[in-house]
């Protein structure tokens, strides 16, 4: 097991992309602290966690309000006494016509996707810097990583500002942190398929057999012919997070199925 003994702090880990990270790093031997806002969800995936033999905890909190952050922080440690890993995959991307955003909307987006992931990074840092070692593994976007490609989203700016913004902290993080042995990088995730981009469809009007014909006929525009999956992200995580990615920091890692080669 790769993970052996290690403690992860997983972010919106109560589905999709999150929950998908926290059972795959399980599966390699972390005890994982399940955090996300429903604590519904929390239970489910720490039910699971556990049918598998692993360890795993779950708590409640709002990546946006620094409060909370800190205290679920101090829980994990209270439990487990370290923090080695922290995937910051909490997001939100709800479509808003850019002429008709407001302020109120603006602010929401950033402060789960981009202020959550300074919270959390900064909640770990003690017991990271007291280890002498970590790693931080950021959740960016396509949509607002990868410049100069045809990736953009429409009525989704505050999104791509939002996780051109999660680069930018990843790549200065991982410059200050790299004295302390604490690797930081992201994932730019293209097309995943999630209860999240089902909704986003929705939001945008698009009914069930729309979003079905929408889907295939997006997944022939990606050269390896599909939807990417959560699963393939999480694995991706779990590279990040292992030694097997030990003399990796301050990197993205595109996981697109190909799509900003075009």
């Amino acid at each position: 097991m790769r993970l052996k003994d290690k403690v992860a702090v997983i972010t919106g880990a109560g589905r999709g992309i999150g929950r998908a990270a926290a059972l795959e790093l399980a599966r390699e031997g972390a005890k994982i602290v399940v955090s996300d806002l429903f604590q519904e969800t929390i239970d489910g995936v720490v039910a699971e966690i556990k049918a598998l033999g692993q360890q795993a905890i779950g708590i409640r909190a709002d990546v946006s309000q620094g409060s909370e952050v800190e205290r679920a922080a101090d829980q994990a440690l209270k439990q487990w006494g370290r923090v080695d890993i922290l995937a910051n995959i909490a997001g939100i991307y709800p479509p808003v016509p850019l002429v008709e955003m407001k302020a109120e909307q603006w602010d929401k987006v950033l402060d789960v996707n981009l202020k959550g992931t300074f919270l959390w990074t900064k909640a770990v840092l003690p017991p990271m810097i007291a280890q002498k070692g970590g790693s931080i593994v950021n959740i960016a976007s396509i949509d607002g990583a990868v410049l100069g490609q045809p990736t953009g989203s429409p009525e989704l700016p505050h999104y791509a500002a939002a996780k051109a913004g999660v680069l930018g902290f990843t790549r200065a993080a991982a410059m200050e942190l790299a004295q302390h042995q604490i690797r930081v990088n992201a994932i730019a995730p293209g097309s995943i398929e999630t209860e999240g981009t089902k909704a986003l469809a929705e939001g945008l009007g698009a009914s069930e057999e729309m979003i079905a014909e929408g889907m295939k006929a997006f997944a022939e525009t990606v050269p390896l012919k599909r939807f990417g999956q959560p699963i393939d992200i999480a694995k991706t995580v779990l590279f990040l997070a292992s030694d097997d990615s030990s003399y990796i920091t301050g990197q993205l890692i595109i996981v697109d199925g190909g799509f900003c080669l075009q």
